[in-house]
């Protein structure tokens, strides 16, 4: 099989696992394969934890849940110094903490304190730790998978813009449909079964992650043309000076999109592109993935939040208004 039929396979297993979220599955493996981080917001129970297990399970890959609490410390995540006996001689090793896996679950991640955030920021940035003075990088398939509860607010610690800034992407789950939350009563029986029989109910599809970075290199060689270039910039100037497109957009608009969400249109569009089996961009690829790019990176003016209007609603407008180059 080529590379993208593996990593379509890789889908395909992952949507067997969770119903009827087939656009969250796909949109995590945009983020896997753009290499980025996703962030990942719903009502609790809508399956964010399995999703992301699911993924770790059909890779080989080392995945490491972090519940996120007010109490933890920075050191909690990263690891830190220890002394240690080597030939009766005391020496102080580094003890590498849970940030150092493949695949992290940052499970409620606004509920840790800012010292944490910071912490993660770095790794997820900078691609390595510093712990007293000493750098030490992250392995080369690194992925922040975050999850936070929109309703919850009490004992949370908002994430700053700057650290919004950093996620990919930022996914909304949804309620599944009557249908598959039907289906999903009957897997969780099977799988039930599976476990008290003590089998195993579906074989891991264990993709290798060897496949993902040739499959990023792949994503790379995508062909952009000039004109998605500028429709890409001309979406971005348009939160940035909405006046000039709509006199709607300027008022919902506080401030517009930073130069990182170009950048991010670019390498998931290249994404999509590449997994739906095409060796150039096209509109459609744009805008397939404006919202998930783009919807944390906005901040609203009071007028929207007032008109109870969500990022995605403006973005909407955003898309009728803007003129796709020719």
């Amino acid at each position: 099989m080529s590379t993208q039929e593996q990593v379509v396979a890789l889908e395909k297993a992952m949507a067997q696992q969770v119903l009827g979220q087939q656009q969250t599955i796909r949109h995590l493996l945009l983020g896997v394969l753009a290499n980025g981080h996703v962030l990942l917001e719903s009502l609790p129970g809508l399956a964010k934890t399995r999703t992301v297990k699911a993924l770790a399970q059909n890779l080989e890959a080392k995945m490491s849940r972090i519940q996120f609490t007010p109490d933890l410390l920075p050191s909690d995540i990263t690891g830190g110094e220890i002394l240690q006996q080597v030939d009766g001689q005391n020496q102080i090793k580094f003890q590498p903490g849970p940030l150092f896996g493949n695949v992290i679950l940052a499970d409620e991640i606004n509920r840790a304190p800012a010292k944490v955030q910071a912490a993660l920021l770095e790794a997820m940035e900078e691609r390595q730790i510093t712990v007293a003075g000493q750098s030490y990088p992250m392995p080369p398939l690194f992925v922040v998978m975050a999850t936070q509860n929109p309703i919850e607010q009490e004992g949370t610690y908002p994430l700053p813009e700057a650290q919004m800034d950093r996620f990919l992407m930022k996914l909304l789950i949804d309620y599944p449909s009557t249908e598959d939350e039907t289906q999903v009563l009957r897997l969780l029986r099977v799988e039930e079964q599976a476990l008290q029989d003590g089998n195993s109910a579906g074989a891991p599809v264990g993709l290798s992650q060897s496949i993902i970075f040739t499959a990023r290199q792949e994503v790379s060689r995508v062909q952009v043309s000039e004109l998605i270039d500028r429709y890409i910039i001309d979406l971005i100037d348009a939160t940035r000076n909405p006046q000039a497109y709509d006199d709607d957009l300027a008022r919902w608009i506080k401030i517009g999109v930073s130069p990182r969400g170009a950048i991010g249109l670019d390498r998931v569009a290249r994404a999509h592109a590449w997994l739906s089996g095409n060796e150039f961009v096209t509109p459609d690829d744009v805008r397939a993935v404006v919202h998930p790019v783009l919807r944390h990176r906005l901040q609203l003016s009071y007028d929207a939040v007032a008109d109870g209007l969500s990022a995605d609603h403006v973005l909407d407008r955003l898309l009728d208004k803007v003129a796709i180059a020719a």
